[in-house]
């Protein structure tokens, strides 16, 4: 069974390959994980789906501009951040607790300052785009 399951991960993502740029981390990823729990639920034909839509959602989660970037990295970090127990991971949405705020410049762009880490995120999902270090 994992054989057939490490194959069609791998059909899956070789098929996929074609439509997703080599520095697009987060699609790939989107891609991996979407082709893993496609094969594990609906085999073959599931890892080929379910690869399709992680890579759509991988890609969705674009990368800030650097003015974006620069923008966060100037905003100071508040003594009373919120921590949460889970760790802060690029394409998972923060808590419902977290309050985003939006970058002036870019609409399509907010952040947030959790555990003392400031961090970039899609506004309408709250799902994290970049940790900025």
């Amino acid at each position: 069974m994992y054989t057939k399951l490490f194959v069609a991960t791998a059909v899956a993502l070789s098929a996929m390959g074609t439509f997703a740029h080599a520095d697009d981390d987060a699609a790939l990823t989107g891609a991996a994980g979407g082709a893993v729990t496609g094969a594990v639920i609906g085999g073959p034909v599931g890892a080929v789906i379910g690869g399709a839509v992680g890579l759509t959602a991988g890609a969705a989660l674009q990368k800030p501009p650097r003015e974006v970037i620069t923008y966060v990295e100037e905003q100071p970090i508040p003594e009373d951040t919120i921590v949460i127990q889970q760790p802060i991971v690029v394409g998972k949405p923060l808590p419902s607790n977290v309050i985003v705020q939006p970058v002036p410049s870019n609409e399509r762009f907010a952040y947030a300052v959790v555990n003392k880490q400031r961090v970039i995120v899609d506004p309408q999902t709250n799902t994290v785009i970049q940790v900025v270090e």
